[in-house]
């Protein structure tokens, strides 16, 4: 049997990653949509296989949760859902191949977590880049006090003290 490679664009992943609770997750319903199954149908299979999907792995998200991220993600609530979604992470998408059971799903789960390690991968790069910025600015800002105070020097060397000092040298 030939395996058959679906490709998803990556901008198209990445646009169903939001951060929830400090984690990298998608929901149920943009998975559905990407393994091409009904939410309800995936939601039947997680809550069967619940043993499968500790806190770390799925999670649902509380109603304030869910009305704060439908805001940014820009859905009408007209025709909404009846029930909370879940939120997936990275480890719970990967467990979700093993009771989703298609060539699609699969595929899906390959790309999508290679998606969340090129991520991972760029958060961290991107907190190096974070740590040496944050080192130049302490040093920059010694440097600031620094010149701050050879500019107090030279403004007191500019201006000539109170009491006139008698001048030195030949007088004529």
């Amino acid at each position: 049997m030939e395996k058959t490679e679906i490709l998803l664009t990556e901008e198209l992943i990445m646009r169903r990653i939001f951060l929830v609770h400090g984690k990298k997750v998608m929901l149920d319903e943009h998975l559905a949509d990407l393994y091409r199954v009904e939410t309800k149908q995936l939601k039947r299979q997680v809550r069967r296989h619940l043993q499968r999907f500790p806190e770390d792995f799925m999670f649902e998200l509380s109603k304030e949760e869910f009305e704060n991220l439908r805001s940014q993600i820009g859905t009408s609530n007209w025709g909404g859902t009846r029930y909370l979604p879940m939120a997936f992470t990275e480890q719970g998408v990967a467990m979700l191949s093993s009771i989703l059971n298609s060539e699609r799903a699969i595929s899906v789960n390959i790309q999508v977590i290679r998606i969340f390690t090129r991520i991972r991968e760029m958060l961290l790069t991107h907190k190096d880049i974070l740590l040496k910025i944050d080192e130049i600015e302490k040093i920059v800002v010694s440097h600031d006090n620094s010149i701050a105070v050879i500019f107090e020097y030279l403004k007191e060397l500019l201006t000539p003290p109170n009491p006139p000092r008698a001048r030195i040298g030949f007088i004529q």
